[in-house]
């Protein structure tokens, strides 16, 4: 009988790489020779295992009663029949409801302000205003640095500016539409595989960082001959052009083997067209097609924060074979007095948590350690607006799925009894690291992290 010894590997084991002249490290993936016995944490020093964060987006908020109306924090979430797809998951979620977003006499810049508050703390001016950097690039900046791509942007409406991360109203980050284009961004000439014996540094790779570097070394030179305005938009392009060399640096060097890692295949071409409105079922086959490879490139250790939209703001889809946008609808569609909701918009809203679910279904079902890649991932899950119909932005709904490598509780409804819903943003980031004592500004800004949800 043969038993299999497991030896532990030095963490001291990196990727080394130049960066401007000065050495870089880059973590390396956990194999199971770093882990303890349960597999849930550094069998070295005990560490946790790392945590990624992601956000997911869908527009048009929800119906009335699409989830249990709560006035007390407490297990259980109470999904409706609008959300029942997500009942499988209810112990992997936490659900925020009843949290505020005051404007300050600032304009409600309908399907606008909803997303940019929410997301950086702060009422937007005007439309097309970004006041201040999106969560998830404040968490890339802490934990993002160390991976080949500092996030991953990908969406499903086939337009590539529906995105919802930005530096600022000048620097919105462009998402994948190709489920094709993703793959070779991916898992193309430049991926390195990291299960595979022979390893030969890509040459375009290579002169990619030495221009880099050139480019990098001249930097100071130019910021002699330019005003302040300009000082700053330097700085943050050669910020910028720094975190590339630093990507480039991790493929010249070999990975070391990864069990967890499989290269998935390459997708076959979608219908042709990508159009601004998209019918639910191709919204739901595109978004299953890019979400499996997200989910892998994760898995892979390609990135630690990526953000993927379901269905935009603008709520730019539709059912199969009407004529009416899922915005349209929300305007036109009559209120069922029975019922209480708009039927095709109940449908519309019903089909989006059929796409949360499912990108669930996928990141749970990736085994990392004794649990899963869900389980050390926080998903941030949100939306623009309330009741998408009058343009209610009180009260939006945000969900977070996963533990956070065990940070956080989970099946529970969290009430906001009014709070600022700057509230939650601040305990997704506090909860990844970032060290801010305060976010937000005006009404929105806080200093509380929401501790009921606090392991």
């Amino acid at each position: 009988m043969t038993f299999l010894i497991r030896r532990k590997r030095a963490r001291r084991d990196v990727l080394r790489g130049m960066l401007a002249g000065s050495a870089v490290t880059v973590a390396l993936p956990f194999l199971d020779c770093d882990l303890n016995d349960s597999g849930t944490a550094l069998a070295a020093t005990g560490a946790q295992l790392p945590v990624r964060f992601g956000t997911w987006n869908w527009g048009m908020g929800r119906s009335p009663g699409s989830v249990e109306a709560r006035t007390r924090t407490g297990a259980g979430i109470g999904f409706g029949a609008e959300t029942q797809a997500l009942k499988p998951y209810e112990k992997q979620l936490l659900y925020f409801d009843g949290y505020n977003l005051p404007l300050d006499g600032r304009s409600n810049f309908t399907h606008y302000t909803g997303w940019v508050a929410n997301r950086t703390g702060s009422v937007p001016a005007t439309t097309g205003d970004i006041p201040a950097p999106t969560l998830d690039l404040l968490v890339a900046d802490q934990i993002g640095t160390g991976t080949r791509f500092k996030t991953i942007d990908v969406t499903s409406t086939g337009v590539p500016d529906q995105n919802y991360s930005a530096r600022g109203s000048s620097s919105k980050s462009a998402a994948e539409v190709s489920p094709i284009s993703l793959y070779t961004r991916l898992f193309g000439p430049e991926f390195v595989d990291p299960n595979k014996a022979d390893f030969k540094p890509n040459p375009s790779v290579m002169a990619r960082k030495s221009v880099l570097s050139a480019v990098l070394e001249d930097n100071r030179s130019y910021f002699k001959k330019v005003g302040a305005a300009d000082q700053a938009r330097l700085d943050e392009y050669f910020t910028s052009v720094r975190e590339l060399e630093s990507q480039l640096a991790i493929q010249l060097e070999k990975p070391p083997h990864n069990d967890a890692c499989i290269v998935p295949k390459k997708p076959a071409e979608l219908a042709a067209g990508a159009s601004s409105v998209r019918e639910i079922p191709q919204v739901l086959e595109t978004h299953e097609i890019m979400a499996n490879m997200l989910a892998m490139a994760v898995a892979c250790n390609q990135t630690n924060v990526f953000n993927m939209v379901f269905s935009d703001v603008g709520g730019n889809i539709r059912r199969l074979g009407e004529a009416y946008t899922h915005h349209l609808l929300t305007h036109n569609e009559t209120l069922d007095a029975k019922l209480g909701y708009q039927p095709s918009v109940f449908a519309l809203n019903q089909q989006c948590m059929v796409g949360l679910a499912t990108y669930l279904k996928i990141f749970s079902g990736i085994k990392e350690g004794a649990g899963t890649l869900l389980d050390n991932c926080l998903i941030f899950a949100t939306t623009e607006s309330n009741w998408a119909r009058v343009h209610s932005i009180d009260s939006i709904p945000i969900m977070f799925a996963g533990s956070a490598g065990g940070r956080l509780k989970q099946g529970m409804h969290v009430a906001g009894s009014g709070d600022p819903v700057t509230r939650v943003g601040f305990t997704a980031m506090t909860v990844m690291g970032v060290k801010l004592e305060k976010w937000g500004t005006r009404s929105l800004e806080t200093s509380k992290v929401i501790t009921d949800v606090l392991v």
